[in-house]
């Protein structure tokens, strides 16, 4: 169960569980193994404060990767009704790969970030970032949903000008003038000597 805790922000402390596994078929010839999100699980006590594997077999590992905090900000009531309103809500978590192995024999994959707003995960992604997802429990919809109903207001649609009202401007953007003299190629008769 989540458990919300209490700081400046409405916020929820999160494991997350990421998974190592054997690829199959063609592609292995490239690449052996590779790493997905498997979870994002609530925080427990017991977790500590670093990195563990959780398993490890000759198709997989898992690693839990503990302490990290999900917050709720005004601001960005949004993104969370954006994503509570679509058919599978979900997790956000940005990870990236390690340079160098530091706790297993390969380098693993590291989680950065999590978050449950459409807009952290789309500017994750403009930045190029490696962002994967992952369903979302019952409960915590609910919270990100009455967060979001209490703080997000939609703009009002503004009544578009019609075309025909907008002045001309040129690929600059400055005011731009429609002539019907014309500029080049001669006088009247159109015949050269």
């Amino acid at each position: 169960m989540y458990q919300p805790t209490s700081s400046i922000r409405p916020s929820l402390r999160v494991a997350v569980v990421m998974r190592r596994e054997r690829v199959q078929g063609p592609m292995s010839r490239w690449q052996t193994w590779r790493w997905v999100l498997a979870d994002v699980v609530p925080q427990q006590a017991g977790f500590g404060d670093a990195p563990r594997r959780l398993l490890q077999t000759d198709e997989e590992e898992r690693w839990l990767h503990p302490g990290f905090t999900v917050e709720l900000f005004k601001d960005d009531g949004e993104g969370y009704m954006l994503n509570a309103t679509t058919p599978a809500p979900c997790w956000f978590v940005l990870w990236r790969m390690e340079e160098e192995a530091t706790l297993a024999d390969a380098p693993m994959a590291r989680p950065v970030m999590v978050s449950l707003s459409y807009h952290d995960a789309g500017r994750w992604l403009d930045a190029q970032e490696t962002v994967e997802q992952v369903p979302a429990p019952a409960d915590v919809i609910d919270w990100m949903r009455d967060f979001a109903q209490a703080h997000y207001t939609p703009e009002p649609k503004r009544r578009q000008r019609p075309e025909s009202f907008k002045g001309l401007q040129d690929r600059f953007g400055n005011p731009a003038a429609v002539s019907t003299e014309k500029k080049f190629g001669g006088g009247k008769g159109g015949g050269g000597a």
